[in-house]
């Protein structure tokens, strides 16, 4: 079942969080890794800033969160962990279709550029990476991280965001081309 996270259940999210991203250990930059993954202050931080998180529950325990938050002309996901055992059996799928479901606007995720079984989830959900120079200028419009965690990282878009990029190219093409020139025949002396 799929449903809305509660605050009573923030150490119950928390502990996914931190059980789940006990993969990176030994695979993102050993200079980003910190113990806790995410303290319980950066989780709280998180939701004030406006990340809202859903949860998969299977037997009626919580195994998976995955969060939303709406961010001007996007939707970012943020946050998605599913408990170790309960992998590969289809939560983080449900969670991802759910939030999809919400979202109005093009989604956006980021994810370390090691985590390549991050990376192939949401290929296989029809998200693509961006350009690095997109993933640049996303990630410091949209999050807020450091530098390091900026050069470490990657963004995937959904279908909506590269149809929306390439539909604003096709406009800007277009008002270049219909922009008049001043012409003047002296060659600008007169």
């Amino acid at each position: 079942m799929i449903r809305p996270c509660h605050q009573e259940e923030f150490s119950l999210m928390l502990g996914i969080v931190n059980d789940a991203a006990q993969a990176y250990r030994g695979t993102i930059p050993a200079d980003c890794w910190v113990e806790p993954y995410m303290p319980a202050e950066e989780l709280r931080h998180e939701i004030e800033a406006g990340v809202r998180f859903w949860g998969a529950e299977k037997g009626g325990e919580l195994v998976a969160v995955m969060g939303i938050q709406h961010a001007g002309d996007v939707s970012l996901i943020r946050h998605a962990y599913v408990r170790t055992a309960e992998r590969r059996q289809g939560a983080g799928s449900a969670l991802l279709g759910a939030l999809r479901m919400q979202a109005a606007k093009p989604l956006l995720v980021g994810t370390w550029a090691a985590a390549s079984w991050a990376i192939r989830f949401y290929e296989k959900h029809g998200f693509c990476l961006v350009t690095p120079a997109e993933k640049d200028r996303l990630l410091r419009q949209y999050w807020d991280i450091g530098e390091r965690q900026i050069e470490t990282s990657v963004v995937l878009a959904d279908t909506e965001w590269f149809t929306r990029e390439a539909k604003g190219e096709r406009q800007a093409s277009l008002a270049l081309s219909h922009t008049p020139f001043a012409f003047s025949p002296a060659g600008g002396k007169e």
